[in-house]
């Protein structure tokens, strides 16, 4: 059984830190591009960080460049996301994802993904 489970949310000032972990189990994670979406209250899922080993790709969203770092450790079975200077446009609720096949191009598009996490909150605010 495929599972994968965020933490690592929660509350923070504009101008901090939060790391996202995501514990993957089921999957051979060096097989997999993997991903992280989110959702704002009242908006739909977009496209954070991809990573794809086998391709060597890795990818963010224009709002995120600079800010966010996507990591993954194999060995772990663990995705990371790395989020500094946070803002109050980063607060939604943050998914992991998993695909098994995909090209670079469908990357930032969720429906190439064949797994997806529960979700942890970050919320941003002073």
């Amino acid at each position: 059984q495929v599972q994968l489970v965020e933490s690592g949310g929660g509350l923070v000032q504009p101008g901090g830190s939060l790391r996202l972990s995501c514990a993957v189990s089921g999957l051979t994670l060096r097989r997999y591009a993997l991903a992280w979406f989110r959702q704002a209250p009242g908006k739909g899922r977009e496209f954070v960080a991809a990573n794809n080993q086998r391709s060597g790709s890795t990818i963010y969203a224009d709002s995120v460049k600079g800010r966010f770092t996507i990591s993954r450790d194999n060995a772990k079975n663990t995705v990371i996301l790395q989020m500094n200077n946070l803002k109050d446009e980063d607060t939604a609720v943050y998914y992991c994802a998993a695909a098994g096949s995909i090209i670079v191009s469908q990357l930032r598009s969720q429906s190439a993904y064949d797994y997806w996490g529960q979700g942890t909150q970050v919320t941003v605010s002073s």
